[in-house]
């Protein structure tokens, strides 16, 4: 029965003390198992009854302190250091300016950034982190160093800053894999497997990290909510997994696991507010089924996914700028006959292979409810016979293709569907254009 109840209702109308009360000749003895098994493990144990040193801890507490010893070892602190650029602060000012000061003409050293997080070992030694957490330290498009900066990693109880590097990275999932030198030379700790189990809501969870520089820190709670819908760095949207295990800055990289330790995620971001940096209880982890989708392409190395395809001048597109449907309201929708799911063409690059292939944008402008929505233009709903709910879906089509290949695709326009062959090819990039 809950506390609260028990604590503010009177005892002649407790359910519990009513059959206590018709069982005048049972012992005391027996009265106590009783009370022990309407209570449940909350109940105070004393000295005498505590046999080791966990036999007080309830059950709950137990796995979570099993789960830290077997795999807290393998959560390590992250630090990126980057060297700023020489500052001069007399930049652009009249020359008296810097007399009067004093300041000499050579710009001031410049001064390092520094950032920190969190990373895990997998199995074969690799660390996996966020790829925000190290991106500042990388070159534009790359996994490479830029000039002046550096990764390190920490083991816990140990005071070394081992040299790391990105071997790969996935910015579409914000995912980045490292590789520490020799696995012969880490300290000998238990991998972090995938959990094989579903992610269930309401499913106990850990996460371990190094929030604001506290090592090691340890916090539990529930998966709040799945597929939350959450722009990555790769500005695409991933399915997210919330959890009111309290996640702070710091904790970017470190693992969100279950109850027998395996990963459910990476704790990613939060939701902060009241003018806070903190946990508000609404933390966010990217599911661990993604970094098993990209693991092998993390290990070939090099910046990959969808992201990455995009910075690719030699890339095939369209040529088309996008939007899903989903981003008109129901009623727009309705009003305007669109179909359910699919890409509303924004616009068509001039003389792109979408222009040839007769695709067009809107015509006109739709005043409704007061505000104003581009329509009378082309919905791409499928690609190659596979729907198509998000611009993900189909740049995921046509980064696999090469120039030259064919695309099939069905558009809907005007409440008529028809299909349309785009033969890609390659065309200058610009921002969200396939």
């Amino acid at each position: 029965m809950p506390r609260l109840l028990e604590a503010t209702m009177p005892a002649r109308h407790h359910p519990l003390a009513s059959r206590l009360a018709l069982a005048p000749t049972r012992s005391l003895a027996t009265l106590l198992v009783g009370l022990m098994m309407a209570f449940g493990a909350g109940v105070a144990l004393t000295d005498e009854e505590v046999t080791d040193e966990r036999g007080w801890l309830i059950e709950d507490e137990r796995n979570t302190i099993d789960v830290v010893n077997e795999f807290g070892a393998s959560v390590v602190a992250i630090r990126v250091e980057v060297l700023g650029r020489a500052v001069d602060p007399f930049a652009g000012q009249p020359p008296q300016f810097r007399d009067f000061f004093g300041q000499p003409e050579t710009p001031l050293e410049p001064r390092p950034r520094r950032g920190s997080g969190s990373g895990f070992v997998i199995e074969g030694g690799h660390v996996i982190t966020n790829y925000h957490v190290v991106q500042e330290a990388l070159e534009a498009g790359g996994v490479d160093l830029r000039d002046g900066a550096s990764i390190t990693v920490r083991f816990p109880g140990s005071e070394d800053e081992l040299p790391a590097r990105v071997v790969g990275a996935i910015p579409d999932y914000d995912i980045a894999l490292l590789d520490v030198g020799d696995v012969n030379d880490l300290p000998e700790v238990t991998p972090i497997a995938l959990s094989d189990m579903p992610v269930q809501v309401g499913q106990k969870v850990i996460a371990i990290g190094n929030p604001f520089g506290l090592r090691s820190t340890v916090t539990t709670g529930i998966v709040s909510a799945i597929g939350r819908d959450l722009e990555t760095i790769g500005r695409i949207q991933i399915p997210m997994i919330q959890t009111d295990a309290a996640i702070n800055p710091g904790n970017s990289g470190g693992p969100l696991l279950d109850s027998r330790g395996r990963l459910l995620g990476i704790n990613t971001a939060i939701i902060s507010g009241g003018g806070t940096r903190g946990s508000v209880g609404i933390g966010f982890a990217v599911p661990g089924t993604l970094l098993a989708e990209s693991l092998a392409g993390l290990e070939e190395g090099g910046l990959i996914g969808i992201f990455a395809a995009s910075l690719d001048p030699e890339r095939p597109r369209i040529g088309v700028v996008i939007t899903p449907v989903s981003d008109y309201p129901p009623s727009v929708r309705e009003a305007l006959g669109m179909p359910a799911t699919g890409l509303i063409v924004r616009d068509v690059r001039e003389g792109a292979p979408a222009a040839d292939a007769g695709i067009r944008g809107p015509t006109y402008e739709a005043m409704i409810g007061g505000q104003g929505y581009p329509a009378g233009g082309d919905v791409i709903v499928q690609a190659e016979g596979e729907d198509l709910n998000r611009p993900e879906d189909l740049q995921r089509i046509v980064f696999g293709l090469e120039a030259g290949d064919e695309i099939e695709l069905e558009v809907w326009r005007n409440g008529e569907t028809r299909s349309v062959t785009v033969e890609l090819r390659t065309i200058e990039p610009q921002q969200a254009d396939d």
